[in-house]
């Protein structure tokens, strides 16, 4: 079962004081992070001039899809003949964070009917049953199309009530959160799997 808000703000306030500022995700030393401080303030960063596009992951030789290795079998929560969802292979800051794949390299445009409708129905599944679970307030999901080729949508479950971590900022707050316990990751990905697999597919968390 999922922690309830007043859990995660303690886990918080345990490692930076009820006044203390979480680090600086990683994600603040990337090129394209969008803000700075100046003179004491966050401010946009100077946007870059247009300049030719970095071939994503999947793209050129020298840059092979991570698919082309195959799926790492202990990060795979359920799969089916043509669907893989993964986990990150530990607990983050959120409670749940997941991805779809397709097995087929494709990017999503790519995506027959077939496929497309696979994936309409699958997405609505996995928001169910994690809003179901204990202490979840909402799932968000996101298929970025930067980085990599292949096609691959996140799935973000946020706690209930801890009204601070809200839209899309969940995000962020999800590198900065101190992660949650692991029986507690593992046997909700477990739930998770089994409830999928009613559907068809196999559990495998």
């Amino acid at each position: 079962m999922p922690e309830p808000a007043e859990d995660v703000h303690a886990r918080i306030v345990d490692a930076v004081g009820a006044d203390g500022h979480l680090p600086m995700p990683p994600k603040g030393e990337w090129d394209i992070f969008p803000w700075e401080v100046v003179d004491g303030e966050i401010v946009p960063r100077t946007l870059a001039p247009p300049s030719d596009e970095e071939p994503r992951w999947g793209e050129s030789p020298d840059k092979p899809c991570s698919c082309e290795k195959g799926f790492d079998a202990s990060r795979i929560v359920w799969e089916d003949e043509h669907w893989v969802l993964t986990h990150a292979g530990a607990p983050s800051g959120l409670p749940l964070v997941m991805v779809l794949h397709t097995r087929e390299h494709l990017d999503m445009g790519e995506l027959d009917d077939e496929l497309a409708s696979q994936l309409g129905r699958i997405s609505s599944r996995l928001v169910r049953i994690i809003e179901n679970l204990p202490h979840i307030g909402r799932v968000h999901v996101n298929p970025w199309g930067d980085g990599g080729a292949h096609f691959h949508q996140w799935f973000f479950a946020r706690t209930a009530r801890l009204t601070g971590v809200l839209g899309s900022t969940a995000l962020d707050w999800d590198d900065v959160i101190p992660p949650g316990p692991e029986d507690v990751w593992r046997a909700d990905l477990h739930t998770v799997a089994t409830k999928l697999a009613n559907w068809g597919g196999d559990a495998r968390a």
